[in-house]
């Protein structure tokens, strides 16, 4: 079972994902939190596989909410709620560690797809917030660490399926595009990880934008 954990502000929003991913057969709804504060504390006590969060909340948003989730390194994962693909804290909360987003009008299949690639360590990044995250990083001109040097560790077919990853494409999607195995790429991605310090390909994606590997104007190959 996949132990998820809702956070919104709103009473019914919180209900309506619990009706829905409670009526999966391999989710369950282990807890509901109201505000970020809340959701921290709740977290290190449930220990939720997966916490969806909503970004806009008092008293703690959800973006400071998630980086101290995923600084208390429990191996809960964070799949972000928004209104729209297009959402201005697109960015922030891809860096503060979520895993994902997902739509709050997503259809309940939707939803619980998405519950289960976050607790599966994969990346939810559909193509529109894979260039809401290019688009921001251009916008903002964010000052980073130098991590440009950090690449040499990598070998040229792991700097390209990193690049790959950051343009948003699944392993079987990688594997097509390379004409190797899936399982091939399963192990790129794992040593490029762990090479680089990242903790999943979230990370890898934004790591990728920060080294100018992955610029706009790159569309999906």
């Amino acid at each position: 079972m996949i132990r998820v954990m809702i956070v919104d502000d709103q009473g019914m929003v919180r209900e309506g994902f619990s009706v829905l991913l409670g009526a999966m057969p391999d989710i369950e709804v282990v807890g509901e939190a109201a505000n970020g504060l809340e959701a921290v504390a709740k977290a290190a006590e449930l220990r939720p596989d997966v916490v969806l969060m909503d970004i806009r909340m008092p008293e703690m948003n959800g973006l400071e909410a998630t980086r101290e989730i995923i600084a208390a390194d429990t191996g809960t994962k964070v799949l972000v709620l928004t209104t729209f693909d297009l959402d201005e804290y697109v960015y922030q909360a891809l860096r503060a560690g979520a895993s994902g987003f997902v739509l709050k009008d997503a259809s309940a299949g939707q939803l619980a797809e998405g519950v289960r690639v976050v607790a599966a360590g994969e990346a939810l990044l559909a193509p529109t917030i894979t260039k809401r995250l290019l688009s921001e990083f251009s916008r903002l001109n964010v000052s980073v660490p130098p991590v440009r040097e950090r690449v040499g560790e990598l070998t040229d077919r792991e700097t390209e399926v990193l690049v790959l990853v950051a343009q948003g494409l699944s392993n079987a999607e990688i594997a097509a595009h390379l004409f190797v195995a899936e399982s091939t790429v399963k192990t790129h991605v794992g040593r490029l990880l762990v090479k680089l310090g990242l903790r999943d390909r979230t990370q890898a994606a934004v790591f990728a934008y920060e080294a100018r590997l992955v610029t706009p104007g790159m569309g999906r190959v």
